[in-house]
């Protein structure tokens, strides 16, 4: 008799308790991140790799024009690419097609870096002048 007053005595307390904290408790609902899109030509930085002056600025430009946010533009420390260079910094960057199309090359490459502060980097080539003018090259003289 005593082993079950003390049975039901402790089973009380502990439907008591649980209840005492369950009341204050409410439901949390588990809501899974996504990843952001974003619907914007993402941030890039255009690097004179070609040598010729005022490439960086002139590209910048037609970028631009283009829709796309050129966030920074200077020299390279190479000066010698004979094509332009598309490197995605994030692969995951929805602009990166129409970005290979407005500099008309299949010279894409992805090199992922938790430093980096930008989408795309393009490494200008000397080919610079066929992308940001194209009509140059194909003028007639007829």
């Amino acid at each position: 008799m005593f082993f079950r007053a003390h049975f039901s005595f402790f089973a009380v307390v502990a439907v008591v308790a649980t209840s005492l904290c369950l009341c204050g408790c409410k439901e949390e609902k588990v809501v899974e991140e996504k990843q952001p899109v974003r619907h914007y030509k993402g941030d890039i930085e255009v690097l004179n790799s070609c040598g010729m002056q005022g490439a960086a600025a002139k590209m910048r430009a037609y970028l631009r024009e283009n829709g796309f946010d050129v966030v920074s533009y200077r020299n390279d420390r190479l000066q010698n690419y004979d094509e332009t260079i598309l490197v995605l910094r994030n692969p995951e960057w929805e602009g990166a097609k129409a970005l290979a199309k407005a500099l008309k090359t299949e010279n894409v490459m992805t090199i992922m870096s938790k430093r980096a502060v930008v989408d795309a980097s393009i490494y200008i080539g000397k080919d610079f002048l066929q992308i940001i003018e194209p009509e140059q090259g194909e003028k007639d003289d007829n």
